[in-house]
């Protein structure tokens, strides 16, 4: 979000996700006082307006001319999603189905835990990356989201729990590097006007080619610094492997991945942290551990160990207890830093696009001639 950016943009799409300048020229725009704009900006943020009729310190009269046009392609000038399901687990877990303007549904999900609450957002509509052990990925990409969007999924969170998210990871549906300027506007926006810090902040991807340091080198021009956590999923030590549980991984060596990771490390500096998650009897043996540890030697890097939720299209095992504390011991033992993810909200479709998938399934018609 630039303050630069043209008078024609700045009118032509939803509110949330200006930042507080934005609002006052959008405001002066209209041929109304800069501080129109300031009252937009506390109504957005720190209230959660959903439609205009909620603001009611603005003129009545302004708010039904706004109504009567909304920007286009947009439901109205908010820019908020609607709710159409919650499914809370016994943890606390609390996933949302959201619908967009356009009529999308996107999940995000709002994880409690003692002095925090993390929101696992997406960044797309679907997914183009086809990992095997992902919901998501299944039903392919229908479309990137815009910054109003992602933002909204935060503040939607916020209400839903009725509690302030202290974090936010990237890690929902999508893939982030495919959409790199709405999520680091998302970024720019979490941090300036819902007052997070980057370093609360984590950008997940599989690999894109070509895109790490670009993501890197964007950050810096954008934010004036990259501190938001960068976590790589690499999900095994070699590529054969990589190869048949991400089948997009063929375009991207591993080899070219991790080169990439330093120059990201180079540019930034800013570690690493790599993702694996763990399918029984797959991937999750000690030699693996001793061959990750032997890929990523030499890193300034973090590994995040993520036991597998299972999901209906694949007959990938979970691993069990004690395989998830070997393959942590190994790592450990090659001086890796490593630490386990609690699985949280497993009664809730806890695996990512898992709830949106069996609810959209539950929608379509019966086949001709069954009830």
């Amino acid at each position: 979000m630039t303050t630069s950016e043209p008078a024609a943009a700045v009118l032509s799409r939803p509110l949330l996700g200006l930042g507080r300048q934005q609002l006052e020229t959008w405001a002066e725009l209209q041929g109304q006082p800069a501080f129109r704009g300031r009252q937009l900006h506390d109504w957005l943020y720190a209230k959660g307006a959903r439609s205009l009729d909620q603001i009611t310190v603005l003129p009545r009269a302004w708010r039904q001319q706004l109504a009567a046009a909304p920007p286009t392609g947009a439901a109205d000038w908010i820019g908020r999603s609607r709710e159409v399901h919650r499914s809370v687990a016994r943890d606390g877990t609390t996933k949302l189905l959201l619908a967009t303007a356009d009529g999308h549904t996107i999940e995000t999900v709002g994880i409690p835990a003692e002095g925090r609450l993390t929101v696992c957002v997406s960044s797309q509509v679907g997914c183009p990356m086809a990992c095997r052990f992902c919901a998501t990925g299944k039903g392919g990409l229908q479309r990137s989201l815009a910054v109003h969007e992602i933002v909204d999924q935060v503040l939607s969170v916020r209400e839903a729990m009725d509690a302030r998210p202290s974090h936010v990871v990237f890690m929902g549906m999508g893939e982030p590097l495919l959409n790199s300027e709405a999520v680091l506007a998302a970024i720019d926006c979490l941090c300036t006007d819902l007052g997070m810090a980057q370093r609360q902040i984590t950008v997940s991807t599989v690999g894109v080619p070509q895109t790490l340091p670009r993501l890197a080198e964007l950050a810096l021009e954008r934010l004036g610094r990259a501190q938001f956590t960068l976590a790589v999923s690499l999900h095994a030590p070699d590529q054969r492997l990589r190869e048949e549980l991400i089948p997009t991984a063929h375009a991207y060596p591993i080899g070219e991945l991790l080169a990439d990771c330093r120059r990201y490390v180079a540019i930034t500096g800013r570690r690493v942290s790599f993702e694996y998650i763990l399918l029984g009897g797959l991937n999750d043996q000690p030699r693996h551990a001793e061959a990750l540890a032997r890929l990523i030697r030499g890193f300034q890097s973090h590994v995040n160990l993520i036991p597998y939720n299972p999901i209906a299209e694949e007959e990938f095992k979970r691993p069990t207890p004690a395989a998830v504390e070997a393959f942590r011991h190994a790592l450990q033992q090659c001086r890796i830093a490593v630490s386990v993810r609690a699985s949280r909200g497993l009664d809730a479709d806890a695996a990512c696009g898992q709830l949106r998938r069996r609810l959209e399934a539950s929608l379509e018609p019966a086949p001709a001639g069954r009830s």
